[in-house]
């Protein structure tokens, strides 16, 4: 198996080698190496090296094969809970709207119930087969980011390590702000206490930002729209839980848990930087009625 892509050069990139080309795409050194060393990159259909300078309107190709990457085979049982809603898809990736209650992924071999058995199922007909880049809370539904082959997973990671890959996030959380914008810069690391949780500012806390913005309330509780600046495990549910307003539902730090239907954070859009172009899309997931209808969480 491989993966071919045939990249016409932009006027972003006239005059730049192609080394600078493929670091500009984020190709990850080892790569771009095996690249070089196999002579898999062609410039205008001859074989090329990676010093030579490009102009505008070049056709520049790379051919990938499964020994440049650490996890080139998608192994998820295709086995459909339900079917999956694809909310955007290109050739290279995929944003699904996942469940609440449903699992991001398997968490052993032959596990199926998670969204990317759902994706998988639902690939079959097309050949292609999904591969992690980001995981949402078993809890959490909304948009999340799955790839189409091994060529992008590094390059998406890049981008989202790199904040070109933004998330905001909507829940519903207990009592009211006092003001109606601001920012959580509490560093979060493991809980010492409990191994299932982390917490602010531990010996291991690393650095974390979160935006929110208030935009509605009921009597006890308030719609807050959070921005992930990090990734931290647990980030949005710990800097909230730490500010005293957990989010309603939250079975590890919501001490009233147990009268919510759900946890009450929805992934609710993804602003994507498309591997191998200059290109932004913004995918909204649909919020769930809960999140609409405050009369509807008032008793929770």
């Amino acid at each position: 198996m491989t993966w071919t892509y045939q990249l016409t050069i932009p006027s972003s990139l006239n005059q730049q080698s192609i080394r600078a080309c493929l670091r500009t795409w984020l190709i990850p050194k080892r790569i771009q190496g095996q690249l070089r060393q196999t002579r898999r990159i062609q410039l205008n259909g001859a074989p090329t090296s990676i010093a030579q300078l490009v102009n505008t309107g070049d056709r520049l190709t790379l051919t990938f094969i499964p020994s440049d990457f650490r996890t080139p085979t998608s192994n998820y049982i295709a086995a459909a809970t339900a079917p999956a809603t694809i909310l955007y898809q290109n050739s290279d990736l995929l944003v699904v709207d996942k469940p609440a209650g449903v699992k991001s992924h398997p968490n052993q071999p032959g596990e199926t119930g998670s969204i990317l058995n759902d994706l998988a199922a639902t690939l079959q007909p097309t050949q292609q087969v999904p591969y992690m880049v980001h995981r949402l809370d078993q809890m959490t539904s909304g948009a999340m980011l799955v790839a189409l082959n091994p060529v992008v997973v590094p390059i998406l990671d890049r981008l989202i390590s790199d904040k070109q890959i933004r998330r905001t996030y909507y829940a519903w959380v207990r009592g009211h702000f006092a003001t109606p914008t601001g920012h959580f810069t509490a560093p979060i690391g493991h809980d010492a206490t409990d191994k299932r949780k982390r917490w602010v500012n531990t010996a291991d806390a690393q650095p974390a930002l979160t935006d929110y913005e208030v935009c509605a309330t009921t009597a006890h509780q308030s719609l807050v729209k959070l921005t992930l600046h990090t990734g931290r495990t647990h980030q949005l549910r710990v800097h909230l839980a730490a500010s005293d307003h957990p989010i309603i539902g939250d079975p590890l730090y919501d001490s009233q848990a147990e009268s919510a239907p759900r946890l009450m954070l929805h992934a609710q859009l993804l602003d994507l930087q498309l591997p191998f172009s200059t290109t932004r899309v913004t995918v909204p997931a649909p919020l769930p009625s809960l999140f609409e209808k405050p009369h509807l969480i008032e008793n929770y």
